[in-house]
């Protein structure tokens, strides 16, 4: 009998997904050891929040200092599934935020309403949320995480399937071989696994991109005695630029505007004072630039959607290697979806092992030894519940840009989609409708789909008598108003 490796599951990468799927698989009795490229480690101990924030450096994620939030699903699943990070998170002094709370107290809107705690969340900065994940995983059984070790290579073993590369374990940037039942891929968006595979020789996964071509001109600031009033919603779209407010942990919160890498103009943005005028013409960003800026003006351009899927007409390209989070599809940030897609898509991982996933009992599933099996089965997952949310979203994208792209050549956009159309009437009205409210915040903190959330009778015939007329046009300034300000200087 072949000797059982020192461990069971290697995963790549120590961010948010890919320690969730570890604590997950170790929870199932596996033996799990986190590689991580980034060689800087967090102590633990008092003051965790400020000192990640001040002191930690992960150079491999290019939007640690960039706006994260985590979502009511994403906070939901930790408290249920791994309540040591929640209390973790706890500890650090995250914003307790509810999603609806603001706009349920406008006028004419009724106010909470029972059941209204499902829109329930814990955000913070994006250090100080890794730091909880850490924490909770250096308490974890079984767990092992080296900072500082890369892969560089992938080892293969007997084909399970000819042709088909069976992945053994993976080789480390100091040349350590290092041999496991299953490689997890967690990398990101800049993970090295894609490339490793192709070497393998083959054949590939299907693989689809498409333009995500946003630019993201983000800002974190502080009050010492307390933060802005929360934002009546998170994103604001206008014509050609999109606002993004979402408060954090310690009286911090961070604001951001995204434009399209298209809109040359617009990208005077990255001076300071350009920004800082654009956002005062901006109605929902009132008093939000007021505070003492604890970053400069951050950049984030190049992010494009973009998934890969190894499960081929049927059958797997590869086994024992699996993606997840944005290893698997990255989307669009501004819509903060992927944190929570991604935790859900590594404890979904846990569970299919362990045969938890779907109401299987524990101990039925593929396990470790039929990484066939195990590749299909997360495989359906991923196509019934994720991919779903991926394409949605880059069919916004999609929209959005051509959208942009019309404007800047002076004429309307034309699409015969009219969920485009449906969508942005119900976005623009959410504010003027409880029960619409309560159907987008179940669609935008990735509790439900867009289909079941509007699925009331007369919600949507309702929805559409607020709009004002069948014509749809951005609330708020417009481009031209936006540039104006940009230009003042």
């Amino acid at each position: 009998m072949a000797e059982r490796p020192v461990q069971d599951v290697i995963v790549i990468g120590a961010g948010p997904v890919g320690l969730t799927a570890a604590m997950t698989l170790a929870g199932h009795g596996l033996r799990v050891t986190v590689l991580e490229r980034d060689g800087d480690t967090l102590r633990t101990g008092p003051d965790l929040a400020e000192r990640a924030w001040e002191t930690w450096r992960r150079p491999g994620v290019s939007q640690f200092r960039q706006p994260h939030i985590l979502l009511p699903a994403g906070t939901a699943l930790l408290r249920d599934r791994l309540p040591q990070v929640a209390q973790a998170l706890v500890d650090a002094g995250p914003l307790r935020l509810n999603i609806v709370g603001p706009g349920s107290q406008l006028p004419g809107m009724g106010g909470p309403r029972p059941g209204d705690e499902r829109y329930d969340t814990l955000t913070a900065r994006r250090p100080v949320l890794d730091a909880a994940f850490a924490t909770a995983a250096a308490a974890t059984p079984g767990l092992t995480v080296r900072r500082g070790t890369g892969v560089t290579g992938l080892l293969t073993g007997s084909e399970e399937i000819e042709g088909r590369p069976r992945v053994t374990g993976v080789v480390t940037q100091d040349g350590e071989e290092l041999r496991a039942s299953l490689v997890v891929d967690a990398g990101g968006r800049n993970s090295p696994v894609p490339a490793l595979l192709a070497r393998l020789g083959g054949p590939p996964p299907a693989s689809e991109r498409a333009e995500a071509g946003f630019v993201y001109y983000a800002r974190t600031f502080r009050a010492p005695g307390g933060a802005p009033p929360r934002p009546l919603w998170p994103l604001v779209h206008h014509e050609g630029v999109s606002t993004i407010v979402i408060p954090a942990d310690h009286d911090t919160w961070s604001v951001c505007l995204v434009v399209s890498g298209h809109d040359r103009a617009l990208k005077a943005l990255h001076d300071p004072a350009a920004w800082e005028r654009a956002a005062k013409v901006l109605p929902e960003l009132d008093g939000r630039t007021d505070g003492e800026p604890i970053t400069g003006l951050q950049a984030m351009a190049g992010l494009h959607s973009r998934s890969q899927r190894t499960v081929v007409e049927g059958r797997p390209v590869v086994t024992g290697l699996l993606s997840v989070g944005d290893a698997w599809a990255a989307t669009d940030p501004q819509f903060g979806i992927g944190l929570s897609m991604g935790l859900s898509h590594a404890v979904a991982l846990g569970d299919i092992v362990a045969g938890a996933e779907g109401g299987a009992g524990a101990g039925d599933g593929p396990g470790l030894s039929d990484t066939v099996e195990l590749a299909l089965r997360f495989d359906e997952f991923t196509e019934r519940a994720l991919t779903p949310v991926y394409r949605r979203l880059r069919e916004w994208d999609r929209h959005r840009l051509a959208e942009i792209d019309a404007t800047l050549a002076g004429r309307p956009y034309e699409t015969d989609d009219e969920g485009w159309h449906l969508t942005n009437v119900l976005d623009g009205v959410k504010l003027a409708d409880p029960d619409v409210l309560r159907a987008m915040a179940e669609v935008a903190c990735a509790l439900d789909t867009p289909e079941n959330a509007f699925a009331a009778p007369g919600l949507v015939e309702r929805a559409l008598t607020l709009n004002g007329g069948p014509a749809w046009t951005w609330p708020g300034p417009s481009r031209a108003e936006i540039l104006a300000a940009v230009e003042a200087g």
